[in-house]
């Protein structure tokens, strides 16, 4: 074995030889005056240093996203809210009180021919026809009794000329056969006849019968609905069931007669005359020529 200093054993009892059982204290030191004041500025300044800080203001924080959009809901326009609707209608009141049908007639015979003629083409133009059409064919049997191409040259003015002769000459056949040579009072029927969908219907029954079972919607009303936000739909069927949501029943006829005149009269579709608009502060329309309000973008015609 090398020979050299060996290591003590630990002892048998666990315990290290020359180690006190007595635990360490620290030495007290005897406290003098000098010491008592450096102590005591010690404390103070530890004092100072570890006394809690008031907090900085910190700046606003942004609102979170869903509070933006409690406050957002809470503030939303409803361009569909009753007393909107309502002032809409008093105004239209006051400025077309007497609107009527622009369609110059004496029968609902007549109206639905009209009607049938003025797709795609205005009023006016069609009022020009009419006249010499209703001399040269009185009745529903004479239109029944022609051939299309015979009509056509009567009618040619009117543009799609083709198509509407088929129709006014079909819907005179239908309406001797099917109906006793009487147009229709109820909407079932009357879109059984060739050439009539909603929109005609809609006029006959509301101009001449006076029943309200739905809203003209024509070109105008389309387009003005749509600038009002009374509906987002382009569909003229959707655009019906809207209006008649938020419109009343017993308003159906004259609303739409009155969106028409003031379609013609002031909310022209190429440059509408907003500074003489009577719903001017009401709309929001994106293509307004002048605002005192916010312009939406979403209410375009």
């Amino acid at each position: 074995m090398p020979r050299g200093t060996m290591p003590r054993r630990p002892s048998r009892s666990g315990r290290q030889d020359k180690v006190s059982s007595i635990p360490l204290r620290a030495k007290v030191q005897p406290i003098t005056p000098a010491l008592k004041k450096v102590s005591k500025g010690a404390a103070t300044i530890s004092a100072r240093t570890i006394a809690p800080r008031k907090p900085a203001p910190q700046p606003a924080q942004p609102a979170t996203t869903s509070s933006r959009k409690a406050t957002i809901v809470a503030k939303r326009y409803n361009p569909l809210a009753p007393a909107r609707v309502s002032e809409i209608l008093q105004r239209l009141d006051e400025h077309y009180p007497a609107a009527t049908c622009a369609l110059h007639h004496n029968s609902a015979w007549e109206l639905l021919v009209a009607t049938i003629l003025s797709a795609q083409c205005t009023d006016v133009r069609v009022n020009l026809v009419t006249p010499i059409l209703f001399q040269k064919y009185p009745t529903p049997e004479a239109f029944a009794s022609l051939q299309p191409e015979e009509l056509e040259p009567d009618i040619r003015s009117t543009g799609f000329f083709r198509n509407k002769s088929k129709s006014v000459v079909g819907a005179a056949r239908k309406v001797i056969s099917d109906f006793g040579g009487e147009v229709p009072r109820n909407m079932d029927e009357l879109l059984q006849i060739p050439g009539v969908a909603r929109k005609t219907a809609n006029v006959v029954l509301g101009s001449w019968y006076r029943i309200a079972d739905g809203v003209v919607v024509d070109t105008h009303v389309q387009r003005i609905s749509r600038r009002l936000e009374l509906t987002k739909n382009e569909d003229p069927r959707k655009i019906e069931q809207d209006l008649m949501q938020v419109v009343p029943r017993d308003k159906w006829i004259l609303f739409s007669h009155q969106i028409i005149h003031h379609g013609r009269a002031i909310c022209i579709a190429r440059r509408p005359k907003c500074a003489d608009c009577p719903l001017e502060n009401l709309c929001h329309a994106a293509d307004k020529t002048w605002s005192t309000v916010e312009i939406h973008q979403t209410a375009k015609p």
